[in-house]
């Protein structure tokens, strides 16, 4: 009997450890993946696609203006659209029914209307924010609004050019975002009330369209984005500016924001922007305390749409002062280009899975599979995306063998599942 217990003991065990692995790594619970690097760690997909892309399996319509992908959180899709004035959070199952639909407050009008936060999606909450500063939290399962807090008017936040753009970063009982505001240029919120926790003190940088990441360094954690005036390093805890890296020779020529996310790769941190800004790597001390700066260059000076790092090497695409760019891959620690295409494949989004880059072209709508190798930018396969209206500026999302690609009004569901 005894053996027999802990034989049916360990049967459970190793079926909890199964499901929880599947739950984590089929999950894509907010803006680009699990940690926030661009970086789905499936496998058994599709080395190529047959002619005219993978299976369409299903699309969603009727999500309004926007540019969030899809969140994909136990069997639920979750994203964002404007409709009229209003901005609205939409929850469908994994077969595009719809499950609920709730209005979170005014979005910005004014250039390029549409909802631009992707949702985050945590312990049965969901936290989006508005284009005018407003960060809601939303109950998953229901769609009921829980709390709402204008950062703007609590925090004194100002407004960017073109409206906030930012996906509310979650650390342990915390909610980060950045209103910009002269006295608190981030803060952390209770996830679960909205109360403030703490606000960042001593500058005044405004949010600069950029999503933050959280990254590890030693025993040190490091809420990590780019602002206004430069690269900072924050202290999840506290609230406490660590570090920062001051914008100088790298900065744009023409506007003020910095809207890629920073990527983190063996003790190093990538910056980037557009408006021929280039890109400047910054390495942190062993304790994650202090940075110096490694190297900048000019040939990757990705305009909004990310940039992945595989195997120490950089993958994104360039702006260089036109609206074609093209694509580049680097060396991670010393900047050295590694290749750099003619632009004849315009610049877009990018997301890495198994082996292969996932790059739209933005201009054309058309979505590539490339190899992730340093060797060159060499296309397997690609198709044009053929439901939506309006510009191709969504990043591609990976989930359960499914990819999820959004553009206007309609999100399209594709199977990419090896057979």
């Amino acid at each position: 009997m005894f053996k027999m217990r802990n034989f049916v003991s360990m049967i459970f065990l190793a079926l909890a450890l199964m499901f929880n692995s599947v739950s984590y790594g089929d999950d894509w619970p907010q803006f680009r993946g699990i940690n926030r690097d661009g970086k789905s760690a499936e496998t058994g997909l599709l080395k190529k696609w047959p002619p005219g892309g993978p299976k369409l399996l299903y699309t969603v319509k009727g999500l309004g203006k926007g540019w969030s992908s899809a969140s994909i959180v136990k069997g639920r899709m979750y994203t964002t659209g404007l409709i009229d004035k209003t901005g609205y959070v939409f929850a469908h199952d994994l077969e595009g029914k719809p499950l609920w639909k709730s209005p979170y407050g005014a979005e910005y009008m004014r250039n390029y209307q549409g909802a631009r936060s992707q949702p985050t999606v945590d312990q049965g909450r969901l936290y989006v924010i508005s284009g005018l500063g407003v960060i809601y939290c939303f109950e998953t399962e229901t769609g009921k609004k829980l709390w709402e807090v204008d950062t703007f008017e609590k925090f004194g936040g100002r407004q960017t050019r073109w409206g906030i753009h930012e996906a509310a970063l979650i650390v342990d009982n915390k909610v980060i975002c950045t209103p910009g505001g002269e006295t608190a240029s981030m803060v952390a919120l209770d996830k679960k009330t909205g109360a403030a926790i703490w606000k960042t003190k001593g500058i005044s940088d405004l949010s600069a369209f950029c999503s933050p990441i959280l990254i590890k360094r030693g025993n040190r954690r490091i809420i990590v984005t780019q602002l206004e005036f430069a690269a900072t390093g924050v202290d999840p805890e506290t609230g406490a500016v660590l570090w920062r890296d001051v914008y100088a020779e790298y900065k744009p020529k023409t506007n003020p924001t910095f809207p890629v996310s920073p990527v983190y790769y063996d003790g190093g941190i990538f910056t980037t922007c557009g408006f021929d800004a280039g890109g400047a790597m910054i390495q942190l001390s062993p304790d994650g305390a202090r940075i110096t700066r490694s190297w900048i260059g000019n040939t990757l000076d990705t305009y909004f749409q990310q940039v992945v790092v595989v195997d120490g090497y950089i993958y994104g695409a360039s702006y260089h002062n036109t609206h074609t760019g093209g694509w580049v891959c680097l060396e991670f620690k010393t900047g050295k280009v590694m290749y750099e295409t003619d632009g004849k494949i315009n610049k877009g989004g990018i997301i890495y899975a198994d082996g292969r880059l996932y790059c739209t072209d933005d201009r054309r709508g058309v979505l590539y599979l490339v190899p992730a190798t340093p060797e060159g930018f060499k296309p397997l396969s690609s198709f044009k995306i053929p439901h939506g209206s309006g510009t191709y500026w969504s990043i591609p999302v990976i989930a359960d063998a499914r990819m999820y690609l959004r553009r206007g009004d309609t999100i399209m569901v594709y199977d990419i599942k090896e057979n």
